[in-house]
């Protein structure tokens, strides 16, 4: 079976802000002595993101978000969206770096005139990844030389580092959340510029809009990362 998925349209339809926050999955080990619970850490756990402050202001903006809300038929659509991470992320000069726009490698343009986008951070996966794995090595190529606490997506599997477990020159090992949705090959380009997830709306009227006279209105959307697809995915269900 295969699937097709919605793309949030982060150029029509930008947020304010995009929190996207680890939701871990700890489970009981028990009491302590003085009678306090212990818990221990699991490879379970996922992502919950909102894009805060959505405006729409114009026939254009309002088509398209009922578009996707209708596309998405509540929680059960799959979309994916953006995950940006300016504030984190490990670009070579320390400063946010905008994409830069590029010709294809024969100096041509897209048939429209269009350059092609290309961001300025460049790491790859220096090893094969393994489905379930909570750990990677990085190499990176045109980035910051520190892959602790960055984000970074691999076919819209969203994921984050964790302090460094070993260094040998531009090779990082890191602990990484959630575990690793699907293989990742060795010499793999990962996403930092503009990170994204693979994500359901948390609700089935998350995406209710009003209509008032001045026809501008703010919105928040709440969504939570497709695991169900990541799941069926490994077993073999998708195409």
């Amino acid at each position: 079976m295969s699937v097709d998925f919605l793309y949030w349209p982060q150029d029509l339809l930008p947020a304010r802000e995009i929190a996207a926050n680890p939701v871990p999955f700890s489970r009981s080990g028990g009491r302590t002595i003085n009678g306090l619970e212990r818990t221990i850490r699991t490879d379970c756990g996922f992502w919950s993101i909102a894009l805060n402050g959505v405006m729409l202001h114009s026939k254009a903006q309002r088509r398209v978000w009922n578009a996707l809300r209708t596309g998405l038929g509540g929680r059960s659509g799959l979309i994916v969206i953006p995950a940006w991470s300016w504030d984190t992320a490990p670009y070579a000069s320390g400063e946010f770096e905008p994409d830069v726009y590029v010709p294809h490698s024969d100096g041509t343009s897209f048939s429209d005139g269009t350059m092609y986008r290309q961001g300025s951070i460049s790491v790859r996966c220096a090893e094969d990844v393994p489905i379930g794995a909570t750990k990677i090595r990085l190499q990176v190529l045109e980035a910051e030389n520190d892959l602790a606490g960055v984000r970074f997506s691999f076919n819209h599997a969203l994921y984050e580092t964790g302090p460094a477990v070993s260094i040998t020159g531009s090779t990082w090992e890191v602990g990484l959340f959630p575990a690793v949705r699907a293989p990742i090959r060795a010499n793999a380009d990962l996403e930092f510029n503009r990170p994204t997830c693979l994500a359901h709306l948390q609700d089935d009227r998350g995406m209710d809009v009003s209509m008032n006279p001045s026809m501008i209105s703010e919105h928040s959307v709440n969504f939570v990362e497709a695991v169900d697809y990541w799941s069926d995915l490994a077993a073999g269900l998708l195409a």
